[in-house]
């Protein structure tokens, strides 16, 4: 069963979950309250990925272009990297 070896998609991401599982090849990867927080270039593909690979959970990008994976919930979670105040969004960034 896929995600088998994983916590319950409800309840925040453990430090052996992290240290075991993809993304091995991120510049940085930390965690956050719970949050697995990729720091590196992700795309749509990216998030294809972690939904695969962390089956139940939230991924979502952040303001940096990085990855992080949200427990399970209700909606899109806030992505808990932002771009800090006064720093405007890249040219042609959404």
């Amino acid at each position: 069963m896929p995600g088998s070896d994983l916590p319950p998609p409800e309840v925040p991401m453990t430090t052996e979950a992290l240290l075991t599982r993809w993304l091995t090849a991120a510049q940085k990867a930390e965690l956050l309250h719970g949050v697995l927080v990729f720091a590196g270039d992700y795309d749509e593909r990216d998030l294809e990925t972690a939904r695969r690979t962390y089956p139940g959970r939230r991924p979502v990008l952040n303001a940096d272009s990085g990855l992080e994976v949200h427990p399970a919930g209700a909606g899109a979670p806030a992505p808990l990297v932002s771009r800090p105040a006064g720093v405007s969004e890249p040219e042609g960034g959404s």
